[in-house]
């Protein structure tokens, strides 16, 4: 399991805007490259998604983006956060024009982003600490009870 790279998203949002969407290419390829990373998808081709989402002009980007959240959400549980599925979320704000390459990546990307960071970030926490087990500790000692009068 390889851990991708943190972002800020609101630097991701600057990045499509000034470059008017060519930052956007290079966000697909890093992230489909690290999500394929940690979730060891071998046989995962990030060049392709970049290559099907110029010849199909951002069409491709619906169905990378609602792949994208069901992607994130099995990442999520993985790393033992609740696994929230935004895939259709995506796919709205798509077919509303405000999600993917078609209109400059405003919001998706900042979502996935956001997404993906907290995956990285439990991912370096670890693990969550399991309670010990009853059986492999004493008891703890108990109190005297005081007597009664």
């Amino acid at each position: 399991m390889q851990l991708g790279t943190r972002r800020d998203p609101a630097l991701v949002l600057i990045l499509i805007l000034l470059t008017c969407g060519i930052y956007y290419l290079y966000f697909i390829y890093k992230t489909s490259q690290e999500a394929a990373d940690f979730l060891g998808e071998a046989d995962y081709s990030p060049g392709t998604e970049v290559l099907l989402s110029v010849l199909t002009c951002g069409f491709w980007n619906i169905y990378w983006d609602y792949r994208m959240g069901k992607r994130i959400a099995r990442m999520s549980a993985r790393v033992g956060l609740p696994p929230t599925d935004n895939s259709l979320l995506y796919l709205i704000l798509d077919l509303l024009g405000v999600g993917g390459f078609a209109s400059v990546g405003i919001i998706n990307p900042v979502l996935q982003q956001d997404g993906l960071n907290r995956v990285w970030q439990a991912a370096m926490a670890g693990p969550p600490d399991d309670p010990p087990d009853p059986a492999a500790w004493p008891p703890p000692p108990r109190r005297p009870r005081p007597p009664r009068t």
